[in-house]
This record gives structure tokens, sequence and C-alpha cells, in this order.
């Protein structure tokens, strides 16, 4: 039997067809992530006529959520499929968002390009985590942010994000995480400065209850044991 493929992104093009459909349990699971983030970001941030950059946006859920908030949204993402069903969601509704083909690693965009990056569920998948990082700094203002979540590395993350999110409960599809590529936040704030970041706030982010159709809800947690979310600034 051959071993499980771990990190795997293919799953983003697999499912980028019925990305907004709300028929695929994990895809709806993304989504519900959303109200969460937003709630603690919005502490943080003043999204109207910000320009700001979705990196990692898949078929855009933070994208359209931060658009509606008046920011000017750019999306970018490796995954083609998926950029092309959240092109065709903004159109349906009517929301001017940029989205282009890229990774975080190669970002072409200009020096100084937006007042935000959102990086959601993206960083453990990163190839180059420093580098990724260094260009954030690179196309954000200065005095710009950096929102981001991620998930911790510890035996505890890892029962939860593999054994039990995958395997078990079957909420992500096998394959989506590679343990190893797990991030503990004091190697994240360790990433931040060496790339010139300023660590602001971490806070946990997991399950708050369930939904009518059976899903998980979530929402900011004291503990940053398996997920966590954050906040750092570029300085003016």
């Amino acid at each position: 039997m051959s071993e499980q493929k771990r990190n795997n992104l293919a799953i983003y093009d697999d499912v980028a067809a019925k990305w907004w459909s709300d028929e695929i349990r994990w895809v709806r699971t993304l989504k519900n992530l959303v109200p969460a983030r937003m709630r603690y970001f919005d502490r943080f941030a003043s999204w109207d006529g910000a320009k700001v950059l979705d990196l990692g946006c898949a078929g855009g859920f933070m994208a359209e959520a931060l658009a509606r908030r008046g920011a000017h949204v750019t999306g970018l993402d490796p995954a083609e499929d998926a950029i092309a069903a959240a092109r065709a969601h903004a159109d349906e509704e009517g929301l001017a968002i940029t989205y282009d083909i890229g990774t975080g690693e190669g970002m072409s965009y200009p020096d100084a390009a937006f007042d935000a990056v959102v990086c959601v569920d993206v960083l453990e998948h990163v190839a180059d985590l420093q580098k990724t990082l260094d260009q954030v700094v690179r196309v954000l203002k200065p005095g710009g942010r950096f929102f981001f979540d991620t998930i911790n590395r510890n035996r505890i993350a890892r029962l939860a994000a593999i054994t039990i999110a995958e395997d078990v409960v079957r909420i992500l599809p096998k394959g989506t995480h590679d343990p190893e590529m797990f991030i503990r936040p004091e190697d994240l704030r360790a990433g931040f400065a060496a790339a010139g970041l300023t660590d602001l706030d971490m806070t946990g982010l997991g399950p708050r209850g369930i939904s009518l159709r059976g899903d998980l809800t979530f929402g900011a947690l004291p503990l940053k044991t398996v997920q966590y979310m954050g906040v750092a600034e570029k300085p003016a």
C-alpha cells in the first residue's frame, strides 16, 4: 500500500466547481471559519478603502468577506480552478475583486502595495515559510498589518488535525496537512523577527458549537494548542 500523500494542494482544484455550493462538508468547514476570523481581525483593522491581499485565497471565502467590508481586495492562489471559481462567484455577487494565480514565495506585486495581507489556512502549506514572510513584508506598506492563522506543532495538534479531522471525523480530506509543516508560535515569531514584522497579538481558534446542519462553528479560544490566529505589523 502506498503512503498517504501529505500537504495535498490538489484538493482545492478538485472541488473548485462546487466551492460555493455548500455541498461539500470540508469546504463548508472552511467557510464556517470565516466569521470567527473576521470577528477577531476586525479588532485590529479598518478595512473600508484599504488595499488588501488575500494570500492563499482558494475559492474566495475570505476575499469576499473583506470586500463586503469595503476593502479593495486582491486574491492570490496557485490553484487555477479555485481561482476561476472565485472569479465567477465574485462576478455573480457584483464584487470587484482581483484574482491572480501565484504563490507567496514568488509574488510579483510592487513593494509597499498593500495596507494589509490576510493569510489563513496557508502558512502550514507553503514550501518556504521564511521566504513567504519576507515577501509579505515587502508588499506591505510601512505600518501595514499581517493577519493570519495556522496550526501549532505538537502531539495534540497532530491528533486533532490529522487523526481526528482527517481520519476519524473526516471534516478534512485525507492528506490535507503534513504535520511536519505545522508551526509553533515561537517559531512563527522568530520568522516574523527575521522578516521585520512585529508581533502584535495571538489567540487560539477552534470549535465553539455545532450548527443546525451538524457542522462545527468556530470562535476565538484562550489556548493556542491546536489552531491559532494573530496579527503582526510592519514598522512604520
